[in-house]
C-alpha cells in the first residue's frame, strides 16, 4: 500500500461528497492508501478545515483520520527546511522524508522547488494525476 502525505489544500477540497476531488478522500476511507500525518499536520488540517467547513465536519474528518487503520502517525525527528518561500510547508516534506513516502499530493506551487533538490528526494503529485494514475479514477 502506498504511503502518501496530503497537503491541507487537497484534504480541504476532497472531503465534500459534492467535490470532483471527493474520490481522493473516498479512496482513503476505502483504505486504498496509507495517509501519513504528524501532529503538526493534524493541527493545520484542523485549523484550515474549521475555517472553511466548520467545526462539526472538521471534527468528523479528524476523528476519521485519527481512527482509520490506514493512518500512519509519524514522528518528525529532523527538520529539513527545504521550502524557503513558505516554511510552514516543510512539515509535509519532513513527514514524507521520515516515512520514505511515495509523494506529497498538493496543488501548492511552493513544493515545485523540491524538483531541484537532489537529497533528500521528495516527489509531489497534483490531484488529477494522483486520481487518474494512482487511484484509477478517470478525470478530465
Amino acid at each position: 500500500i502506498m504511503k502518501i502525505v496530503l497537503d491541507t489544500n487537497v484534504l480541504l477540497v476532497s472531503v465534500s461528497p459534492r467535490s470532483q476531488f471527493y474520490p481522493i478522500y473516498r479512496a482513503f476511507l476505502e483504505e486504498r492508501y496509507l495517509l501519513c500525518v504528524t501532529t503538526d499536520i493534524l493541527l493545520e488540517y484542523e485549523e484550515i478545515l474549521t475555517d472553511h467547513v466548520g467545526p462539526e465536519l472538521t471534527d468528523a474528518v479528524l476523528q476519521t483520520i485519527r481512527n482509520a487503520p490506514n493512518t500512519l502517525f509519524v514522528t518528525r525527528y529532523f527538520e529539513w527546511e527545504l521550502i524557503k518561500a513558505d516554511p510552514d510547508d516543510n512539515k509535509f516534506v519532513d513527514c514524507c522524508v521520515a516515512i520514505d513516502g511515495k509523494y506529497i499530493v498538493t496543488e501548492d506551487g511552493h513544493f515545485k522547488v523540491l524538483k531541484q533538490i537532489p537529497f533528500p528526494s521528495v516527489a509531489t503529485k497534483r490531484m488529477k494525476p494522483f486520481m487518474r494514475e494512482d487511484l484509477g479514477i478517470p478525470v478530465e
